[in-house]
């Protein structure tokens, strides 16, 4: 069983950094797409980056150049770092995971939502200010 904690979310400036983890327990790289998803009030969930089981990363559009996701050596935390943080990123942060590789995930609109993802943290709040 995969059981997620997001932390590391709170207010910055524009501009600004923050570091998100996931702590995972029941988690293995080999058989786990992990990705990160944000909501914001009144709007759908949208995905933002993913880790598959061989470690290839993959971020939305809307991020890319900003956002990195990772995991440590004991595959056991992940990260989302978020530099560059602007007003339009402000939304509850959540971590999920699949039970196979993200490979298997075809179709487009199902993956951007994380209909295919099965375990679910509780969220960690990220406010970026102007």
């Amino acid at each position: 069983q995969v059981q997620l904690q997001e932390s590391g979310g709170g207010s910055v400036q524009s501009g600004g950094s923050l570091r998100l983890s996931c702590s995972a327990s029941g988690y293995s790289s080999s058989r786990h797409c992990m990705g990160w998803f944000r909501q914001a009030p009144g709007r759908e969930r949208e995905w933002v980056a993913t880790i598959d089981t061989d470690g290839t990363t993959n971020v939305a559009y809307s991020v890319k150049g900003r956002f990195t996701v990772s995991r440590d050596n004991a595959e056991n935390t992940l990260y989302l770092q978020m530099n560059s943080l602007q007003p339009e990123d402000t939304s509850m942060y959540y971590c999920a995971a699949a039970d196979y590789s993200c490979i298997y995930m075809l179709d487009a609109l199902a993956f951007m939502r994380g209909r295919y993802f099965i375990y679910w943290g509780q969220g960690t709040q990220v406010t970026v200010s102007s």
